[in-house]
């Protein structure tokens, strides 16, 4: 079933693609396996999926200890700075950057490590009080000043769109988010790379993928709904 429902999302992704003019090779699929056991990751591991994302440190950690090591992992919730340490190691990367106090903690983090993070700064296009991140307007700005710093690679942007039961309704938001992708990509602040679109979720990706998606975090549609625990 795991493994069905991988490659009916990767079917997906690449419908949405051929109807943009686009490549699948220009999507990664994050698969947001948050509450979902290790022996779930590992069945979709065999099967080649190699991006996972998580919301929780702890959970993070202790599935990163317990699986293949060529798994790059993905934090995709919302990161509290002294949180940062357990995981600067190793972390592929960190989806929510939304401060600057927040990317200096990465920076040192992982300067400990003599690495270098990729972050993406999280941005709430649709302007929700619930969700965190900064406005558009303020995203540029954040981007400028983050990329002065010499252990975080800003890649882009990311967003969460509002969970409606018309994906169309999010298609506004992901355009807002590719124009200031776009935009940033363009001016090329110390010649860096800012090109990561991170858009989509199980209930809108296909159109997110249409906007001009690079990435998308797809749990549900993959693993089935979650169960949280008391």
């Amino acid at each position: 079933m795991l493994t069905d429902n991988l490659k009916l999302v990767k079917e997906k992704i690449a419908e949405s693609c051929k109807k943009a003019g686009r490549s699948p090779d220009e999507v990664t699929l994050v698969a947001v396996s948050k509450t979902k056991p290790i022996a779930d990751i590992q069945t979709l591991y065999e099967a080649g999926q190699r991006d996972f994302g998580e919301n929780y440190v702890q959970e993070l950690r202790e599935k990163a200890e317990a699986l293949p090591k060529d798994i790059r992992w993905h934090m995709i919730g919302h990161l509290q700075r002294n949180k940062v340490k357990y995981i600067a190691e190793y972390i592929a990367m960190i989806h929510s950057v939304d401060s600057l106090a927040l990317a200096e903690t990465i920076d040192r983090e992982a300067a400990k490590h003599q690495r270098i993070i990729p972050i993406l700064i999280e941005v709430n296009a649709a302007a929700e009080e619930s969700k965190y991140g900064v406005s558009p307007e303020e995203a540029p700005i954040l981007a400028e000043a983050v990329q002065k710093l010499a252990h975080v690679d800003l890649q882009g942007f990311m967003t969460s769109a509002p969970l409606v039961s018309d994906p169309e309704e999010n298609r506004i938001f992901f355009k807002k988010l590719k124009k200031l992708s776009v935009d940033s990509a363009l001016k090329r602040i110390d010649n860096r790379r800012v090109g990561v679109c991170s858009m989509g979720m199980s209930n809108d990706y296909q159109v997110a993928v249409e906007e001009g998606s690079t990435m998308v975090r797809v749990g549900t549609s993959i693993f089935g709904n979650r169960i949280y625990k008391n």
